[in-house]
């Protein structure tokens, strides 16, 4: 297939799908006579799992190592080792966004408790301390 009919069943950009096609994450089309690229139609699959892992928050470089060279022939244990790691960063990063949310939450709190007659550097001042930091530092 064109590259313009695999962007269209793909959802990708012809220019996305050439810069993969450069990155090796997808095998290099061979080309008609013409010169057009003539993609198989396992491209549909790798695309969508390009796209799928990017969402999921894979790096190209960790969508590569997935990747096999052969759709057909996954190895489990490794994928199952490298999806087990993206689970473990996931939860990581989960506990460290709680952890700013919690922050955050916290600064807006103290800054909404402004006493109704104090200055907004006095406040300022106010909620640093009380964050244990010394605006003369």
């Amino acid at each position: 297939m064109k590259i313009g009919e695999l962007a269209k069943r793909t959802g990708m950009a012809a220019s996305a799908i050439r810069f993969y096609e450069s990155r090796g994450l997808l095998k290099v089309a061979s080309r008609q006579s013409n010169g057009y690229r003539d993609y198989p139609e396992e491209a549909v699959t790798i695309l969508t799992i390009i796209s799928d892992a990017q969402q999921a928050g894979f790096s190209l470089d960790e969508i590569k190592q997935l990747l096999p060279a052969d759709v057909s022939s996954w190895l489990h244990d490794e994928l199952i080792t490298i999806l087990q790691r993206k689970v473990a960063d996931i939860e990581i990063l989960q506990t460290r966004l709680a952890q700013n949310r919690a922050l955050i939450q916290h600064l807006i709190q103290l800054i909404e408790s402004k006493p109704e007659d104090m200055d907004c550097k006095l406040n300022a001042a106010r909620v640093m301390a009380s964050l244990g930091l010394n605006q003369e530092q």
